[in-house]
């Protein structure tokens, strides 16, 4: 990392985008006096500055033993500032290209390009322009800093699947699934026990956790395993791996250490009373009736996310069972496999995207940059008898918050 190339061209990315927002800074201040001018000018270059320097020196402080939270809040700080003065520049390059095109008509066309050029007796258009940017792009970074508060904001999502096939003894079971918990990311465990009282608060039949228990390491858990391990349920707390879970994305001294990383973390599921699924089922029974649940390992069709699960190993012996569930991480699963090679999975529960922890939602719409990548993002997703539901993340990884997409307890009641 610290050989690497990227940091530095990410650095000098961010050089032009200071001197691109410096103009708007000086056309928004050249009203003001000019003690005031050097004041925020001064000001600007010198958080530019110290940014630039903080931007250089991350793949050093990434090798130091500092607080892995503290990184996190610096990296996000970071990559605030780039999206805010990367939108903001949108608004001002939109200001260059118009006074540009003047410039060429009044070349071409003088007399309409004088009349074009005209500003009339309302706010420039450069300055109009050179706020709006410097607003949005600061509304933005402000938003980013307020999302760090909503991090352990749980939100309870109720909803009700009707299932024609599904046994009647199960009728009205309630499960409660959760995903992506991320340990590595908490630092605030009356927080994350708060989360758990909500679990615990709906008495749930069956509790479902589809991945990413941890960012990486096993050893994680450690200060959690005893907060998690007081979820219990009458059917059981069944949970399978993310993507996450393997330490794919860790520099491993041996393989023999990354697969111990591996056990570690199987044992911590066990250590905790949760039954995991490595590409298996359970036959879940009330009274005579019963139902299958699938857990599978992580397949992704998505990037370089792995296809470790193994459906043709899951699958066989419940196809005489009425009513299958199946635990998989990776929403993207659904389309690419679940629903041409497996018609009759009837719920899919998966997790993986968070919702990005950032966009828009309320009862009518929502909207996040991770839909871009992935069809199926958030929530409830249908096609003929089959369900898909995409739970928004219990915890948060890399950007140590959430805006618009808070952390979700999803509490399905069968009908």
């Amino acid at each position: 990392m610290r050989n690497s190339s990227t940091w530095w061209i990410i650095a000098f990315v961010m050089l032009l985008l200071d001197f691109y927002v410096f103009q708007a800074l000086k056309t928004v201040t050249q009203q003001s006096s000019e003690k005031m001018r050097f004041a925020i000018h001064l000001t600007y270059w010198l958080v530019s500055g110290a940014t630039l320097l903080l931007l250089l020196s991350f793949p050093y402080i990434q090798t130091l033993q500092t607080s892995k939270i503290f990184r996190n809040y610096v990296f996000a700080i970071l990559i605030g500032l780039f999206f805010a003065k990367l939108l903001g520049s949108l608004f001002f390059l939109i200001d260059d290209l118009r006074r540009g095109g003047f410039l060429l008509m009044s070349k071409l066309a003088p007399e309409a390009g004088a009349r074009f050029m005209g500003e009339g007796n309302g706010i420039p258009r450069s300055l109009f322009l050179s706020w709006l940017g410097l607003g949005i792009g600061g509304t933005l970074f402000g938003t980013l800093l307020y999302g760090f508060s909503n991090k352990y904001n749980y939100q309870v999502r109720r909803v009700k699947l009707a299932f024609d096939n599904l046994p009647i003894a199960f009728k009205g079971t309630k499960l409660v699934h959760i995903s992506d918990i991320h340990s590595g990311s908490f630092q605030h465990k009356e927080a994350v026990n708060h989360g758990i009282d909500l679990i615990l608060k709906e008495q749930a039949d069956l509790i479902l956790f589809t991945g990413d228990l941890v960012n990486d390491r096993a050893e994680e858990m450690a200060e959690y395993k005893v907060i998690f391990g007081r979820l219990t349920a009458p059917l059981g707390v069944f949970s399978t791996l993310g993507n996450h879970d393997y330490g794919d994305y860790v520099a491993w001294p041996s393989k023999e250490a990354k697969a111990a990383n591996l056990e570690d973390l199987k044992q911590v599921h066990a250590q905790m009373g949760w039954k995991l699924l490595m590409n298996e089922h359970v036959l879940l029974e009330k009274g005579t009736d019963k139902i299958a649940l699938l857990g599978i390992e992580n397949w992704g069709a998505k990037g370089r996310f792995p296809k470790y699960g193994k459906m043709n190993q899951a699958h066989p012996g419940t196809e005489q069972i009425p009513f299958k569930i199946l635990l998989s991480h990776d929403p993207s699963h659904w389309d690419a496999q679940v629903k041409t090679e497996y018609p009759d999975i009837d719920l899919m529960l998966a997790g993986h995207t968070h919702g990005m922890q950032f966009g828009l939602e309320n009862p009518y719409f929502k909207w996040s940059p991770v839909q871009w990548m992935y069809k199926q993002w958030a929530g409830l997703y249908e096609d003929g008898k089959q369900k898909l539901y995409v739970n928004r993340g219990f915890g948060f990884i890399g950007y140590p918050g959430r805006v618009g997409i808070m952390p979700e307890i999803t509490v399905i009641e069968l009908v």
